[in-house]
């Protein structure tokens, strides 16, 4: 059934409408007066007349009619926008509509009527209406998981390889995951100059780079070679790739190996103990285990995280604007096409996991947007915000993980406009906190099957490692590098 309310525009009273028109959508339609059309209409010219010049008139004596003669469209233009303006914001203001976004209001088709009434409509999305289920007692599983001595080790070893050192590999052949040091010779299509590069560290990886050029397959070329070796490939840069120069064109390129490392591993000496800030391996196992336990007891709480977002969509039902839903579809797929172009994907591999993508995309865009506005409801439910020295503190927490000044990093955020995202998301944290408080944790064990001939235990082992933080100093981002040749570097 439709609502008609009476908002004031002027000094008389807009007719305004208001329709369902879908989901999270109303139809709101606007009357405004022929009186408050005159009144709008006098005002103008007494302003433009005391304004304007018009040539054998004084200023401010000009005749309406001379007036309306000379700047009539125009100001029937600025009169028609602001009676819109005025009438569309009281009507979203007056019927207390949270709108999702401003009106779409095609103003060049509504036209300003010589006599009578202006009759307009528009569309527009609100936030949708819902009630929240049960907050408190929510059920959640956590896994109880321990940190285990093999874990520990695969972390040291981990440490080890970060601090190792690139050692020559003399007489010997290329490995998986060597370095080489190689002159390159690279040949772009279109392009008249040949481009050398000479002494450039080469990774042997399946997908690796010669330059700034991306090579499927790099490892299938490289492995067994020697140095003084001559390699020859031709790549399709991807369409997509970052680096303009190079996108979409075909390269020929030519390697000449001229040394072969492989990374030794650090010793567990007095030097490496010192660098990770510990006095022998004993501490430093112990400082693994602290370090190992923080990240499972964060796993716990992520793991509980998501369960608590579970139960919000599974118990609550409403309807989303299907176009907000395909706008925060789009942007997923950008976000993830940009992912794999700066991964140096092929052609075929992004779209082969683009396709995948846009079947899943409107689901994700459809659960993001109903987190949004289910959370938003629960911080407003147990009065959660954010205040200023809190969003401060979690900034300068990132700017410090990051290596940055926290001042600079809430610039950054100003002028790329994720400040308010932030914030959300920080609001979202503590709300997930309170939730946390009242509900039913029920400790579970780790499957069973992870236990089996100890394999799926070591992919459980490895995952953790990767993930777990070092020792709490910055992780070294470079190999030592020793030459046992001279080469120009």
């Amino acid at each position: 059934m439709d609502e008609e309310q009476e908002t004031t525009t002027t000094a008389l009273k807009n007719t305004v409408a208001i329709e369902e028109a879908g989901p999270c959508k109303k139809k709101v339609v606007i009357e405004i007066p022929e009186e408050t059309i005159k009144n709008a209409t006098d005002e103008q010219y007494n302003t433009l007349r005391k304004e304007a010049m018009v040539p054998g008139f004084r200023k401010g004596r000009a005749p309406r009619r001379l007036l309306e003669k000379r700047f009539g469209k125009e100001t029937a233009e600025q009169i028609k926008l602001k009676l819109l303006a005025d009438a569309s914001d009281s009507a979203i203001k007056d019927n207390h509509l949270d709108v999702l976004r401003e009106p779409d209001i095609d103003f060049e088709k509504i036209e300003l009527p010589a006599t009578g009434p202006l009759k307009f409509d528009f569309e527009i999305e609100v936030r949708p209406e819902f009630d929240l289920p049960k907050l408190e007692g929510i059920p959640v599983s956590k896994t109880k998981l321990e940190v285990t001595d093999k874990q520990i080790g695969g972390e040291i070893e981990q440490l080890q390889k970060w601090s190792g050192v690139w050692t020559p590999r003399d007489g010997g052949k290329v490995e998986l995951d060597d370095q080489i040091i190689a002159d390159a010779i690279l040949r772009v299509n279109g392009v008249e100059e040949e481009q050398k590069l000479d002494n450039i560290e080469i990774m042997v990886r399946q997908n690796g780079f010669v330059g700034a050029i991306p090579v499927e397959k790099l490892d299938e070329l490289l492995v067994g070679a020697k140095a003084g070796d001559v390699k020859q490939t031709n790549v399709e840069v991807p369409k997509t790739y970052f680096r303009e120069e190079y996108r979409g064109k075909k390269v020929d390129i030519q390697i000449t190996i001229k040394d072969i490392k492989w990374l030794k591993p650090a010793a567990l000496n007095e030097d490496f103990f010192t660098r990770f800030g510990v006095e022998d391996e004993n501490e430093l196992q112990e400082k693994m285990r602290d370090t190992l336990q923080s990240q499972l007891e964060q796993q716990g709480r992520t793991e509980m995280t998501e369960q608590i977002y579970r139960y919000m969509l599974d118990n609550t039902d409403f309807d989303l604007p299907m176009d907000v839903v395909a706008d925060q579809s789009t942007m997923l797929l950008r976000r993830q096409y940009t992912n794999l172009m700066t991964r140096g994907l092929s052609n075929e591999q992004i779209e082969e996991q683009m396709e995948q993508l846009r079947a899943s995309s409107e689901q994700q865009a459809k659960e993001q947007l109903k987190t949004f506005f289910i959370m938003d409801k629960v911080a407003e439910k147990l009065e959660i915000d954010v205040s200023e020295e809190e969003l401060n503190g979690h900034i300068a927490q990132l700017a410090i993980q990051r290596g940055q000044r926290p001042e600079r990093m809430r610039e950054e955020m100003v002028r790329n406009g994720s400040l308010a995202q932030f914030r959300s998301q920080v609001r979202e944290g503590k709300c997930i906190a309170k939730l946390l408080e009242s509900a039913k944790i029920a400790e579970i064990k780790p499957e069973k099957k992870a236990k089996k001939a100890g394999k799926p235990a070591k992919k459980t082992a490895k995952k953790t490692v990767k993930k777990a933080a070092t020792t709490g100093k910055k992780r070294p981002t470079r190999h030592k590098t020793v030459n046992k040749k001279k080469t120009n570097r």
